[in-house]
């Protein structure tokens, strides 16, 4: 409560010292590296949801933001540190944001009724990350496209012996013909949920840097 009261208070100065904290880009680090793990560990593994090329990009923007994250937490204090892990979560966030409404546009175009072939453009098995960054060849599992970009739904081998907690999750987003985040209503969609996380990530880095400037702007008057 006296946290709440101090935000409506002084905001400033509240957010100023928030982002001085390392809580704030450890809960970042965590909310984005746990994204990839169950995606990968439980999608992925567990449920054979094969990655397409969009969604290997959109975990590569996450792990970004991860290690971004982290270099702030070594000292969010530390100008110089701040400023490397706020450029990286910055840029993180945006190409995530990107990659996933075109994700969105190519699952609006291969689920629409006329099933539009410019809808699917951008979707292959080789994927070219940023910096030419080879990380199909050395983590394929991780980073090597397997699946048709818009159509995340199971993938099960002929030869999967599926235990029932497992059976009843593939059922149910076969019956949804994808993951949503309500399969039962379809309401939003794999790529949907994922520009929203980056999204509300760059919200609060956007307020984080605007307050931090402002304070800055301050100090150096008070000094002037």
């Amino acid at each position: 409560m006296g946290m709440i009261r101090n935000l409506f208070s002084s905001p400033i100065e509240t957010l100023y010292r928030w982002q001085n904290k390392r809580f704030l880009w450890l809960l970042m680090a965590v909310a984005m590296g746990g994204l990839v793990i169950v995606a990968h560990s439980f999608f992925q593994i567990y449920l054979y949801m094969n990655p397409c090329e969009q969604c290997v990009y959109i975990r590569f923007a996450m792990l970004i933001m991860v290690f971004g994250s982290l270099i702030a937490l070594i000292n969010p204090k530390n100008l110089m540190l701040k400023l490397v892990g706020v450029i990286a979560c910055f840029y993180g966030a945006i190409i995530g944001l990107l990659y996933s409404i075109k994700l969105n546009g190519i699952h609006r175009a291969v689920h629409g009724a006329d099933d539009a072939l410019f809808g699917v453009q951008g979707c292959s098995t080789d994927p070219h990350f940023p910096l030419g960054l080879p990380l199909a060849k050395w983590s394929p599992e991780w980073f090597k496209p397997t699946g048709d970009c818009g159509y995340d739904a199971p993938v099960v081998p002929l030869d999967a012996s599926l235990d029932d907690i497992q059976k009843w999750f593939i059922d149910m987003y076969v019956q949804a013909d994808g993951w949503y985040l309500i399969p039962s209503i379809r309401f939003i969609n794999m790529a949907q949920a994922c520009a929203l996380a980056f999204a509300l990530c760059l919200i609060i880095l956007i307020i984080m840097v605007i307050v931090w400037g402002m304070k800055m702007a301050k100090e150096k008057r008070i000094m002037a």
